[in-house]
């Protein structure tokens, strides 16, 4: 019997894992004092990193399908292969996350790969937060209610009797512009000011040439719908069907499984999946303050550990364990949803119009295409962002947007982390970037709904680029 068949509760769990500790707890001693050996020969000590600085964690999630590395990371030991006991729990919000992180009322979180940024540079809360783990690329939807998809369908062009994926966002220009003659505010909903979901959001819409609106702090107005087209607010993920369903908003963008519930509640339709908007993006990290982490560095190394482990294993040949991963994060201590919903979209497919199931491979990845691998460009991207739409409200230069991205990317505890995992035969070093080489910046991305390619290497260029959204020495 599997670790996870013999865990039927979130208590009975915690309380394995504590035992799971002491236990492992004697086994190190004895690794500590005469080594052992890894496959393939190598001498292996558990004590290359040193001994945890904490060996009881609490960790903080969202009941979304991508918190699925420190489930996995949970159920499947390896928290306890590095001598920790870890208790995992459900947040109300992303802001009670962030706050309990900064609080110290939680040792670490799956995050919005925005949070450790906009925390850095004081946007909302003012705190230094890093990452050292990217959870995972793509995994979410833009949806909209049955009564805006009717409208927008009959502008599609069509295939085959089915609208042609992905769906230009001109055509929703076109019905935001029938709800404006009508007097209505076309109002959407995305999960937080800093997610990627507000940005991909942004970006489908300014693509079709709406303008998403301005954040101007320095005004006092951090509503972020200054010269809106569209009206954006935020809704906790679970929220999101129902506070459509109700009316409040037209449409969202949210991570899985709430684009898929809409479907199966028949209540609305995806139109895009952030696959459509930015082939393979960031979208979670695993995040901590750099005060717990500059205290625990031991610790720290081995979380990681832990969760690489997690995302090899969900991506190991072909995706041949998500459905377990599935029936893991349905319990409702994790993400308590229907089974079939989360497995729509977490086993390579994804349903538009009920009935419109389509092959998505990517729709979740969580660890090839070294999708782990804290990239500095990955964090420059976001902060291009926060500069379009006026959260960062000042004309920056480009070393500034490298610098920052430094300050709360952490690619030298990734390395350290992965280097142990090679030492133990756990992981080979094809698996991850070559370190002696990576430099933390892709080269030039293509793969943007619009056409344009991104260089994180030079962000002052890349805003330059965009027909919305501030840039240069643009103020609001």
């Amino acid at each position: 019997m599997g670790i996870s068949e013999k865990r039927a509760d979130s208590v009975g769990r915690q309380g394995m894992a504590r035992r799971g500790f002491f236990k492992f707890a004697a086994v190190i001693a004895g690794v500590l004092a005469f080594g052992a050996v890894a496959p393939g020969g190598v001498t292996e000590s558990l004590a290359a990193t040193g001994k945890a600085e904490k060996v009881s964690l609490k960790f903080g999630f969202i009941k979304l399908t991508d918190m699925v590395p420190l489930a996995i990371a949970y159920e499947k030991g390896y928290f306890e292969d590095e001598g920790l006991s870890v208790t995992l729990e459900a947040q109300a919000n992303w802001k009670v996350l962030l706050d309990r992180v900064i609080s110290g009322e939680l040792d670490g979180a799956h995050m919005l790969a925005g949070q450790p940024i906009g925390a850095t540079i004081g946007f909302g809360t003012k705190a230094d937060v890093i990452t050292a783990f990217s959870m995972d690329l793509n995994g979410n939807g833009i949806t909209v209610s049955n009564a805006v998809w009717n409208e927008l369908k009959k502008k599609l062009p069509m295939k085959d009797g089915k609208p042609v994926h992905p769906i230009d966002p001109k055509y929703l220009k076109a019905v935001v512009d029938d709800y404006k003659k009508q007097g209505k505010p076309f109002k959407m909903g995305m999960v937080f000011p800093v997610s990627t979901h507000n940005y991909e959001l942004r970006y489908w819409l300014a693509a079709g040439g709406l303008n998403p609106g301005y954040y101007a702090p320095a005004k006092g107005d951090i509503s972020g719908t200054l010269k809106a087209d569209v009206l954006l607010s935020v809704t906790p993920p679970p929220q999101m069907p129902a506070t459509m369903e109700a009316g409040t908003i037209y449409g969202y963008c949210v991570g899985e499984p709430w684009n898929q519930q809409a479907v199966f509640k028949g209540i609305g339709v995806p139109v895009a999946t952030d696959y459509d908007v930015q082939v393979n993006n960031p979208e979670k990290v695993f995040g901590v303050t750099k005060a717990w982490s500059d205290t625990n560095p031991n610790t720290h190394i081995r979380v990681v550990k832990a969760l690489i482990r997690a995302a090899y294993w969900l991506d190991a040949e072909n995706n041949k364990n998500r459905l377990e991963a599935v029936k893991i994060i349905s319990r409702p201590n994790y993400v308590g949803a229907d089974e079939a919903v989360i497995a729509n979209s977490m086993t390579g497919t994804f349903e538009y119009e009920k009935g419109d199931t389509r092959p998505a491979p990517d729709f979740n990845v969580f660890f090839r295409y070294h999708a782990t691998y804290p990239y500095y460009s990955q964090a420059v991207w976001y902060l291009t962002q926060m500069r379009r739409w006026g959260q960062i409200p000042d004309y920056k230069p480009d070393s500034w947007y490298i610098s920052t991205a430094k300050k709360v990317y952490r690619p030298d505890i990734y390395a350290a982390a992965a280097k142990e995992l090679i030492a133990e035969g756990k992981l080979k070093a094809s698996d991850f970037p070559d370190f002696a080489k990576e430099t933390g910046f892709k080269g030039p991305e293509k793969g943007f709904i619009d056409g344009i390619v991104y260089d994180g290497r030079k962000p002052n260029e890349y805003l330059k680029k965009f027909m919305i959204g501030l840039k240069g020495n643009d103020k609001l």
